[in-house]
C-alpha cells in the first residue's frame, strides 16, 4: 500500500519517470506552452513551479541547481533571462492547465499547460 507516498508513479519505475518529468520541464520552459495529458500536466507543474522560483534569484548557485535538472542550456538561460526576471514580483502560481478534451485512441484527458 502507500500511505503517505507523495507524488503519481505515472506507471513508470523512478529513473524513467525522472527523465519524462524533466523532459517534459525542459520543453515547456523553452515553449511556454505544451499539450499534453492530465496526469503528465499536474506531476510535472510543482517541478516547473520551483525551478521558476529558483530563477528568480538569477545567481551562481541558482544556475548550477537549473543545469543539474534542466537538460539544455538553452531552457537554463531562458529561465534565468526571461522567465526570472517576468515573474519577480508574483509570490508563485506561475502556470495554468486548461482542458482540451480527449485523446483518440484512448481517451485519454489532455490539457494544455501554459504560463500565467
Amino acid at each position: 500500500m502507500r500511505h503517505q507516498k507523495k507524488g503519481k508513479t505515472l506507471d513508470r519505475k523512478a529513473a524513467s519517470r525522472k527523465a519524462l518529468l524533466r523532459g517534459l520541464a525542459n520543453n515547456f520552459i523553452i515553449y511556454e506552452k505544451m499539450k499534453t495529458t492530465k496526469a503528465k500536466a499536474k506531476a510535472v507543474r510543482p517541478l516547473v513551479e520551483k525551478l521558476i522560483t529558483l530563477a528568480k534569484k538569477n545567481d551562481l548557485n541558482s544556475r548550477r541547481r537549473l543545469i543539474k535538472v534542466l537538460y539544455h542550456k538553452k531552457a537554463v538561460s531562458k529561465a534565468l533571462e526571461v522567465l526570472g526576471p517576468r515573474y519577480l514580483e508574483r509570490k508563485g502560481g506561475y502556470t495554468r492547465i486548461i482542458k482540451i478534451g480527449r485523446r483518440d485512441g484512448d481517451a485519454a484527458e489532455m490539457v494544455q499547460i501554459e504560463f500565467v
